[in-house]
């Protein structure tokens, strides 16, 4: 969707009075050295840093309030027990959830998905029933339903993308049929960039009674996820890709669906009362966090949560853009350089391969001189076949990315150029 010129007019003024340096002030590893040279780091799709307010709270968690929680009936429990559910509270008005029961703490994106694939195959999927995946997905989002596929006898179907990397959607309606139950699909594209138009995507699911599972791990720190305004079943992400701890992730799902829902693993915390003859359920959220959870690790998701509606998520979503467009300009201007994947709607992720020269080697070079991309396949091998490459180096670029920076890897990816020959 194209901007109107008050919309552009506001995006120029948002970027205008961001204060990267500020930002980058808050960021302690952005101030190192590697090999000698400034640390420039545009490996943020992998994982971002974190600001100094997360590592204070794990560090003040452990030091000063660390306890199990719900069970405890002692003081640092309930401090702890009170941090956790805050989080959930936290992560509740984030994405703006209904309640905090339709919010799961997980370790993470995939094992949120694993989760959702396990739980919907066992009350909804059976033999014979449809599950439709993107070809633009992460394998943690292509995986999981080939094995619920296995186990249940159901068929996995794949909504393909064109060249510029954009769905095809005009094959949406005809991939749905009756025996259709569940679309997954990815809100943006890690290897790509592509913001996939997941609240049309959802509507035109819902209209044939499909539900919809997204991606979020991109997604939520690309802009204002509203998963109420998308209608989203289920919303995954996890902590460490939004300036959070690694170990920590989100399930959002509708209550009414996770209430029909099994749990999807047993043990302590997810249950009401346990027999040898018959054991009785949690309540939601608890009915799917079974055993110790990471509750420091939520604690400090929330703490990151806040950190990014500080700096203002339509401001630093605006500062990424034109980052992403700035740094697109510049790549396209080194000869034998394609860029992979030119969504007409993109995040701040740019792919590309060079002429002759492995990703790989690009890559090495680049961190010799202090500059830190992803090179692969970037867990989306299904993406590479369809272009017919083994990999792209990979440029994922963050709210405390510069233009420096970008001059930097351009200057980089010349010398790469240079070296061989």
């Amino acid at each position: 969707m194209a901007l109107s010129s008050n919309s552009e007019q506001h995006s120029t003024n948002s970027v205008a009075s961001f204060n990267v340096n500020q930002i980058r002030a808050s960021f302690p590893i952005l101030s190192q050295q590697v090999y000698g040279k400034p640390l420039v780091y545009f490996d943020n799709g992998a994982t971002t840093q974190k600001p100094k307010v997360v590592l204070n709270t794990i560090e003040h968690f452990y030091n000063g309030i660390n306890a199990n929680i719900h069970r405890g009936v002692h003081k640092l429990s309930e401090e702890s027990t009170s941090a956790y559910e805050a989080a959930r509270e936290t992560v509740r008005e984030f994405i703006n959830a209904r309640s905090t029961k339709e919010i799961i703490f997980t370790s993470g994106a995939t094992a949120s998905i694993n989760l959702v694939a396990f739980a919907f195959g066992e009350a909804f999927v059976k033999a014979g029933d449809e599950v439709i995946v993107s070809e633009m997905e992460h394998h943690s989002n292509i995986v999981p339903w080939q094995m619920l596929c296995e186990r249940k006898g159901a068929t996995l179907k794949v909504l393909p993308f064109d060249d510029n990397g954009e769905l095809i959607l005009s094959k949406l309606d005809e991939f749905i049929t009756s025996k259709t139950r569940i679309l997954a699909v990815t809100h943006v594209s890690n290897s790509l960039g592509t913001v996939n138009p997941i609240k049309e995507i959802i509507a035109r699911a819902h209209a044939s009674g499909v539900k919809v599972l997204v991606d979020g791990a991109q997604g939520i720190k690309h802009g204002v996820v509203d998963v109420t305004s998308l209608d989203a079943d289920f919303y995954v992400f996890s902590g460490h890709k939004i300036y959070g701890p690694t170990g920590i992730g989100v399930v959002y799902g509708k209550e009414e669906l996770l209430n029909a829902l099994p749990p999807w693993q047993g043990g302590g915390d997810m249950i009401s009362t346990v027999s040898f003859e018959k054991t009785v359920y949690n309540e939601l959220p608890f009915k799917f966090e079974a055993g110790t959870a990471n509750y420091i690790g939520a604690a400090a998701l929330a703490t990151a949560l806040k950190f990014y509606k500080s700096v203002g998520i339509q401001a630093a979503t605006d500062y990424e853009t034109e980052l992403l467009h700035y740094a697109t300009k510049r790549l396209q201007e080194v000869e034998g350089l394609r860029i992979i994947g030119n969504a007409v709607h993109k995040a701040s992720i740019i792919s590309f391969v060079l002429d002759g020269i492995h990703p790989y080697d690009t890559g090495m070079i680049l961190d010799k001189m202090g500059i830190a991309v992803r090179t692969g396949t970037h867990c989306t091998e299904p993406v590479m076949a369809h272009f017919g490459i083994t990999g792209t180096v990979r440029a994922s670029l963050a709210f405390y990315n510069t233009k420096d920076e970008v001059d930097k890897l351009v200057d980089g990816v010349l010398r790469v150029k240079q070296m061989f020959g």
